[in-house]
């Protein structure tokens, strides 16, 4: 057994995802000599997965050029998937006076637009499978721009709802596939920063927006809301298009030490079995394949070069086959985990913004849009304050456990953050029985905050789960998430405002918390057995069963 409990499996000498990430504490020596390490402060942690010698390898360009290309897609993250999305919650009320209609068929105008960015998620993941991810943010901020240009100028109610349909096909790129550039970009010991942050911008950046939407829409009317916006979406299409080069690779699978696989004693009929962190050929093969295989370096591709939409094909698969990919891949038990408790969680959450204007705006609150907009300052601290934590310790926590663990480091590790994501359904249920027995304005955003804290804790971990523990199908993981997620919304939009209406906030929060704290309570399951499922799962994989290929982010 290993530390905290995971159960050691009994069939492979060496499961998928676990690596020796530590050798100053890991039991074998040699195998890892050969490996390529970190530097200074990081010497002792052996790089996962082992970078190439191509100059054009994301994972050996400078730091200051990943910085600047993760800056911009955040960038493109804050505007088409943190902003887009909720940029009308704070004047539902308003913008429902305007079109004498009611506050729900102004959300429903929101729900189309999230069922379009639902819809083309494997669509997006298949293109960016076949010719990389450059041209699908291209492609996404461009539907940004026009559908903002559409909506600064629409003075109908139709025209507002063509307006969020285009906008909505920019979505799906920012909230997927803009995870699995972590993965591309940065070793396994450097995920945790980059993902919080990311996290973060696609969470907690939403409710900022609000808090700046609210005063806009009470100051200057909503379609200013779209006029400030085309300056922002223009900038980040420009700065996207000359500093942001394709960092999808061609990686030789020698180079994914995580993924190579000795069959262990157990499948060879013989009584022993020797664990990872004592099994010292565990990694001897990655290291001579790397040692023997190098070829000719290719030159470094110019500023020019860099800036071309497309480079090429990532993928030999046929086109439908790319397309089924992330409805596949939930065949995988632990896949459909992430997707299912990482989109409920945050679907739970996000039904708090459909009906912020709908109890706020009335009495005894009597808010306008300036003030519905404030609200969201509770959840965007929380968000900040979970974001900043997990930053932080993230990375340290998982190099502790692996160091408990004699060096050998658990994908499983990343699921003790989701201890704090209990406070998701605290913060739900709070908030419903505070709305409505009417507790000051203050307070509910104070538990909305809460509220936030714990989904930043369970997207945040999750993620970071499926890049480790299934990377050569994370691509997928992230899109699936996706859809299912702006399908609940989709479907929240419907109903969520009704039901409030009828029943009462306390009831219909006590079910969103319930379910958020059952989903929680679930990941004991996945961290205990998870190596094991890992083994099950590279064994008897479905989809090679068939014959349906997915794609690594790494």
């Amino acid at each position: 057994m290993g530390f905290f409990g995971i159960l050691e499996d009994k069939k492979l000498s060496h499961v998928p995802g676990t690596v020796i990430l530590n050798e100053k504490v890991a039991d074998s020596e040699n195998p890892t000599a050969a490996l390529k390490h970190g530097s200074g402060k990081d010497s002792h942690i052996i790089l996962v997965p082992q970078p190439s010698d191509d100059p054009n390898d994301p994972l050996n360009w400078s730091d200051t050029r990943k910085l600047i290309i993760v800056l911009i897609v955040g960038l493109g993250t804050i505007l088409n998937a943190a902003t887009i999305g909720p940029l009308l919650n704070a004047g539902l009320y308003t913008i429902s006076l305007d079109f004498h209609t009611s506050i729900g068929k102004i959300t429903l105008i929101s729900g189309y637009q999230l069922l379009v960015a639902g819809a083309s998620g494997p669509i997006v993941c298949a293109c960016s499978r076949k010719w990389g991810k450059r041209p699908c943010f291209l492609f996404s901020t461009l539907f940004a721009l026009i559908g903002t240009i559409v909506g600064s100028a629409t003075n109908s109610y139709n025209g507002l709802l063509a307006a969020r349909i285009i906008q909505g096909a920019s979505i799906s790129a920012y909230e997927s596939i803009v995870i699995a550039i972590i993965g591309d970009l940065y070793f396994v010991h450097q995920r945790g920063l980059f993902t919080s942050g990311m996290q973060f911008l696609l969470g907690g950046i939403s409710n900022f927006s609000s808090v700046l939407a609210g005063p806009i829409t009470a100051n200057l009317g909503w379609k200013y809301l779209f006029h400030i916006l085309i300056a922002f979406v223009g900038t980040q299409t420009i700065l996207l298009f000359f500093f942001c080069p394709e960092t999808a690779y061609r990686r030789e699978a020698q180079y994914n030490i995580d993924e190579i696989v000795n069959e262990g004693a157990a499948e060879k009929g013989v009584e022993t079995q020797v664990e990872l962190s004592e099994n010292t050929d565990a990694n001897l093969p990655s290291i001579q394949t790397i040692a023997t295989t190098r070829t000719s370096i290719p030159a470094l591709k110019t500023f020019w070069q860099r800036t071309a939409i497309f480079s090429g094909s990532y993928s030999d698969e046929n086109f439908l086959q790319l397309i089924i990919a992330p409805f596949a891949v939930c065949t995988n038990i632990a896949v459909l985990w992430v997707v299912v408790v990482s989109g409920t969680i945050t679907a739970t959450y996000v039904a708090q913004a459909f009906v912020l204007a709908q109890i706020f705006t009335l009495p005894p609150y009597n808010l306008d849009a300036s003030g519905i907009g404030y609200l969201s300052l509770g959840p965007f601290i929380g968000g900040l304050i979970a974001s900043i934590f997990w930053a932080f310790m993230l990375d340290p926590m998982i190099r502790w456990a692996t160091t408990k663990n004699k060096g050998v480091y658990e994908p499983e590790y990343r699921l003790l953050a989701m201890a704090s994501a209990l406070l998701t359904g605290i913060g739900l249920m709070a908030f419903g029985v505070m709305a409505e027995n009417h507790i000051t304005y203050y307070a509910t955003a104070t538990v909305h905050g809460i509220a936030l804290f714990g989904v930043i804790c369970a997207t945040v971990s999750t993620s970071a789960y499926a890049l480790d523990a299934y990377r050569s199908m994370s691509n997928e993981i992230f899109i699936a998430g996706m859809v299912f997620k702006n399908f609940l919304f989709y479907g929240f939009s419907y109903f969520v405002n009704d039901w409030t209406a009828r029943d009462g906030p306390a009831q219909v929060f006590y079910v969103f918390g319930g379910v958020a704290l059952f989903l929680t309570l679930t990941t004991p399951i996945v961290f205990i057995w998870g190596k094991r499922y890992r083994s099950v799962w590279h064994r008897h994989n479905l989809l090679e069963k068939f014959n349906i290929r997915t794609h690594s982010e790494l």
